[in-house]
């Protein structure tokens, strides 16, 4: 026999649904959240550390350019734009930059162009590929200080390679370290051969994404190999050779290492001061213990690094039409 349920539960409505936010839509804001926040994550050590050893030497270097600020004092006077005043005024300072334009000019300019023919040659099928790109990279990691050394004898007056060399074509005992321009090239030349092989290889690697189809098709209708380079490869590497030529252009503006130990040990660059660069000069200030100028001349070299720096990035993306 059915029973018949009271009145009262009949008519008591069912309970409400128990508002709550979905796991899936859950799951998707965690997801936004991850996608948006991971990157700041991610890229917030180097920030913090560009932060701590970068922007802040940076902002008190500055700081310290605006006062006579030496170590034989306690006391730090704040002389305003006086430092600068100064530098613009000093010969030395001239002098110094126009070695180190010289020198990045006569080191940056071949070393570039043979990086580029001997990546160029890489990319072609060889035999050892891996030992001729393990080769180029030994200068590179070779001991500043030996490769200085070891030309400073090859560079050497009296007993040196290259002057025995050039004595038989009738060339005379050279003294490199002498002159300015002689001594400019045998920096210029340890440079290249520091460089030269590291820049070979970052074309490289442009080069081998360029598609294998494009020199098959230029090898079948007759182009040569120095054609399908300025037709094919230069146009297709065009961001790498903006990114080497700006990387090259800090480092010659930066060089001290190869002035400094080239010859004699010598802050002043030579007795004439004729192969002192920038950063030569800024190390003699240092050595003065001249805080103040010394960290005036580092604004100006970073001044003079971000203008050459914007010029080269304007006239290689100028020259795009060009090179095709």
């Amino acid at each position: 026999m059915a029973t018949r349920a009271p009145d009262n539960l009949a008519a008591t409505p069912p309970p409400a649904p128990v508002r709550s936010r979905p796991r899936a839509q859950r799951r998707h804001l965690a997801h936004r959240l991850d996608v948006k926040a991971s990157p700041y994550a991610y890229v917030a050590p180097f920030f913090l550390l560009f932060c701590a050893f970068g922007l802040f030497p940076l902002a008190y270097t500055a700081w310290v350019s605006l006062h006579e600020w030496t170590l034989l004092s306690d006391v730090h006077e704040f002389v305003g734009l006086d430092n600068f005043t100064a530098l613009l005024g000093d010969d030395y300072f001239w002098n110094a930059t126009f070695n180190t334009l010289s020198i990045g000019v006569i080191s940056t300019v071949p070393q570039l162009l043979l990086a580029i023919w001997l990546a160029h040659l890489l990319n072609r099928p060889l035999r050892s590929q891996t030992l001729f790109r393990v080769t180029l990279l030994l200068p590179n990691v070779t001991s500043v200080v030996a490769v200085v050394v070891i030309f400073s004898q090859l560079f050497g007056r009296d007993y040196g390679l290259i002057n025995w060399v050039l004595s038989w074509f009738g060339a005379g005992a050279i003294d490199w370290n002498a002159g300015t321009a002689t001594s400019h090239i045998a920096i210029s030349v340890m440079i290249m051969w520091r460089w030269t092989g590291y820049n070979a290889l970052l074309f490289l690697a442009a080069m081998q994404a360029v598609p294998r189809e494009l020199y098959e098709a230029a090898t079948i209708d007759g182009a040569g190999g120095l054609t399908q380079l300025r037709k094919i490869t230069v146009p297709m590497i065009r961001p790498t050779i903006v990114f080497v030529v700006i990387t090259s252009t800090i480092g010659a503006m930066q060089v001290i290492a190869e002035p400094l130990l080239f010859g004699v040990y010598s802050p002043t660059g030579g007795p004439d001061r004729q192969y002192q660069t920038l950063s030569l000069f800024i190390y003699e200030n240092f050595v003065k213990l001249d805080f103040g100028y010394a960290s005036a001349v580092s604004w100006m070299m970073f001044l003079f690094i971000v203008v050459i720096a914007a010029v080269n990035y304007l006239l290689t993306r100028r020259t795009r039409g060009n090179l095709t």
